[in-house]
């Protein structure tokens, strides 16, 4: 018997949907840092069995939208009630509530297996833990209850078999050695938005896109040409930095996590331009992959 089927990740910005998923396959597939709103695209990750095949699915962090690109990043939350097998919801300690009451009646309406996790419990103690488990349960009774900490491992062994259980009886969607349904290029600009999201304050990191307009495999090195979008002259300043030393941090930073990620030399080199206002322009935000409508 094989087993197969999509498991899809939701909860509120910043809970460890995306620390999660990486501790599941093993990879670095999405972006993880202290910073909200990191995930802006519905990432596949596919972890392969000898008899299953989970195909996870990291969602960008539920909020209300409040421009384009925001409102598009919620349309891949939607689809992710579409088609899963199995609903991962993942709450952190202190939590009280989604921020979308309409996503949490679904979540409490779902006629699928929803597992609800309780993230962070490393940062916690017993009574508060108690606490919350109890709050939890008794807003989603329809769910499975696990505390975990995801970027400890504690628990998420536990979860994975009891995905691995909830699958339903099917043949591979993807190849076996498939990892991911994103090509090079999309790991390329999220590797670069990362090191950006780690190293700017205030509103640059939100404001920035990255396009990698080339990627050159040869047989020792990959070379890499990318582009830097901002919307404003004065983002463009602050990315560059002082005699270009920020952006040098950038690419150096970006470059070893890819060399790491993709087994081999990489030659990155980095180009920052302006496109104004791309956030809320309908024909920039179909272009970077966001807005399908």
């Amino acid at each position: 018997m094989h087993k197969a089927g999509f498991v899809n990740i939701i909860g509120n910005p910043n809970v460890g949907k995306s620390t999660l998923m990486n501790a599941f396959i093993g990879e670095k597939l999405s972006i993880i840092t202290s910073k909200a709103q990191t995930t802006r695209h519905r990432i596949l990750g596919i972890v392969n069995g000898d008899d299953f095949q989970m195909i996870l699915s990291d969602t960008p962090g539920i909020i209300k939208p409040a421009y384009e690109l925001q409102a598009s990043m919620m349309d891949f939350v939607k689809s992710a009630f579409e088609d899963a097998d199995v609903l991962v919801y993942m709450v952190e300690i202190g939590e009280k509530e989604l921020k979308d009451e309409a996503f949490f009646n679904k979540i409490k309406n779902s006629k699928i297996p929803v597992l609800l996790l309780l993230n962070k419990i490393d940062k916690s103690n017993q009574e508060l833990m108690e606490e919350q488990a109890q709050h939890w349960q008794e807003k989603v009774p329809n769910a499975e209850f696990y505390p975990i900490s995801a970027l400890q491992g504690f628990n998420v062994q536990n979860v994975f078999n009891r995905i691995v259980e909830l699958l339903p009886e099917s043949p591979a969607f993807y190849p076996k050695d498939q990892l991911t349904d994103k090509p090079e290029r999309f790991f390329v600009n999220e590797a670069i938005r990362e090191k950006i999201l780690l190293h700017y304050k205030k509103e640059i990191p939100y404001a920035v896109e990255v396009d990698t307009e080339e990627f050159f495999e040869e047989e020792t090195i990959i070379r890499i040409r990318s582009v830097i979008m901002v919307e404003r002259e004065t983002q463009k300043g602050i990315i560059i930095g002082h005699k270009g030393s920020a952006l040098k941090r950038v690419g150096i930073e970006a470059r070893k996590d890819l060399e790491k990620f993709f087994g081999k030399q990489v030659h990155l080199e980095l180009y920052v331009k302006v496109n104004k206002n791309w956030r809320s322009n309908q024909k920039q935000l179909r272009r970077f992959g966001y807005n399908n409508k």
